[in-house]
């Protein structure tokens, strides 16, 4: 299952999720990390990101970075929301906050934000037929989406997040009553708009996202904080919401601080954001609501797959591509067999990324290796993949370096007959990562080549789907085509040896 990578660059923390996902099947997070950073702070008092954010935020991007590169990720994203769009500064911190994740780091509008927490939630927790508002308080932003069926019917983005309405309203501990009514009376002006449009229509199911739901759906359910995880789709009425807010405005910051399920950091700006929650299930007249940990981070992962981020890096690029036709050309080999084999081996190297975990562009390799494997037959048929490793791995092959070339070469040469093995003096000279890229790749471009043995296209489409201790393959082609002859060849074998499947094979006619 591929994997991608999202980062969420928030007003008060910072959050990254590396997961497995594709469309249809979910997400299977690999690791995560938060980290408050309180980055809204600065440009709520001042409208600039302070230094001391940038070096922050910087340093906890890198090491993110690293984690997620240590799973050899598809693709990622990386955005930045309220704090960011507010900031005058913006351009400076995303240069730097680019060069530490090592790719762009972009700013997203509030509608994006909504969009992406919406296909966050639905993808973690569908409610397929229902109506549901999703209401997620951030650091400097709420947002408020109302979706009927998995599609959003509105959504809206308000400057009330928790952190922002903190450094606006609340400036003493506890907080002075005047301040509180002031905060209250600015939350129900700026939702009013929301409240009106949602209007009685009906709401099967309201959803809070976000830290500030977490910690108040804790503290409700006696979660403590070491085991929030826990307070994923727990549930918190509106009646105990009120009454924690009333406890919460009473209490000073260290007395927040013990209570069950409220982090230390959270209890500084919890309660803005409870004051958020409440008025909006009360003008609203809802009975509840319940807490789903999922947000912006799924729903980029969710999105990623959803778009097959990644896989064009798969593709050789047209540079390449030329290259290798022409070098194809030049020594006979049919090309519509040649390009075939290229597309049916990119159609499994994705599919099987799961098991041989490479990055992308080793496919990009193999797709060459494709166009090439058989150009040893000008020189003979007898061990003509062994006259091939010699033509490419002493060819100018512009678009190529040293290295790829070599790895290419190698892929030509174990396409039939022997398997890759140490006393051999090609396999030998590479260097660890790539004796394990043409093991696993090797058997790939055999299947895809045994597929269209014949020359004559008779496959015509391919759907390889990963199981536990097998490999379906779902093969669409002519009424006549002879599964059997390639099927009982050492591919298969090669295939079970290298990566632990046995084969499977359906055929669909055309």
């Amino acid at each position: 299952m591929p994997r991608y990578a999202a980062i969420d660059i928030g007003s008060n923390s910072v959050r990254m999720l590396a997961a497995e996902a594709e469309p249809g099947s979910g997400i299977r997070p690999l690791a995560s990390d938060r980290e408050v950073t309180r980055l809204g702070q600065s440009v709520f008092r001042t409208g600039r990101v302070s230094q001391e954010a940038t070096d922050l935020v910087s340093t906890v991007l890198s090491r993110m970075a690293q984690t997620y590169r240590e799973l050899n990720v598809l693709g990622i994203r990386a955005v930045a929301t309220a704090a960011i769009r507010d900031a005058s500064n913006q351009q400076d911190f995303l240069k730097r906050a680019s060069e530490a994740v090592g790719s762009p780091v972009e700013t997203i509008s509030g509608q994006e934000e909504a969009r992406l927490i919406h296909l966050g939630v639905q993808n973690v927790w569908p409610h397929p037929g229902k109506r549901v508002l999703i209401i997620d308080i951030g650091g400097g932003s709420a947002e408020l989406i109302l979706s009927q069926d998995r599609r959003i019917e509105f959504a809206v983005s308000k400057q009330l997040g928790a952190l922002r309405l903190c450094e606006i309203f609340l400036r003493t501990d506890p907080p002075r009553l005047s301040d509180l009514r002031r905060l209250e009376s600015y939350i129900a002006e700026r939702i009013a708009p929301a409240v009106r449009r949602i209007g009685a229509r009906s709401i099967d199911r309201v959803i809070a996202t976000s830290a500030s739901a977490s910690a108040a759906v804790s503290a409700i359910n006696r979660v403590p904080r070491a085991r929030r995880d826990e307070a994923d789709r727990l549930r918190a009425s509106a009646p105990q919401l009120r009454k924690l807010y009333k406890d919460l405005t009473a209490r000073s910051l260290e007395e927040r601080r013990r209570i069950v399920g409220i982090g230390p950091r959270r209890a500084e700006i919890i309660i803005p954001g409870i004051a958020v929650l409440l008025r909006i299930l009360e003008d609203l007249r809802l009975p509840a609501l319940y807490h789903s940990a999922a947000g912006v981070r799924e729903g980029i992962i969710a999105d990623l797959a959803a778009r097959g981020a990644g896989f064009n890096l798969t593709e050789l690029a047209v540079e390449q591509r030329t290259t290798v036709e022409q070098m194809a050309e030049h020594y006979g080999v049919p090309i519509r067999h040649a390009r075939k084999v290229a597309r049916l081996s990119n159609t499994l190297f994705t599919a099987l990324h799961a098991l041989h975990e490479l990055s992308p562009l080793y496919g990009r390799l193999l797709e060459a290796a494709a166009y090439l494997h058989d150009i040893g037959h000008f020189v003979s048929d007898t061990k003509h993949h062994k006259h091939s490793y010699y033509l490419v791995a002493n060819s100018d092959m512009p678009g190529f370096n040293a290295r790829e070339r070599e790895l290419v070469a190698n892929l030509c040469r174990y396409h039939r007959k022997a398997v890759p093995i140490e006393t051999h003096p090609n396999f030998q000279g590479l260097d660890p990562e790539g004796k394990r890229a043409v093991q696993f790749l090797a058997p790939i471009l055999r299947l895809a080549d045994n597929l269209d043995r014949s020359g004559e296209q008779r496959v015509k489409d391919l759907n390889c789907i990963v199981r536990p201790g097998e490999v379906l393959l779902e093969l669409r082609g002519d009424r006549d085509m002879d599964l059997e002859a390639w099927a009982a060849d050492s591919a298969s074998d090669v295939f079970l040896q290298v990566y632990n499947r046995s084969l499977i094979v359906a055929r669909t006619r055309t």
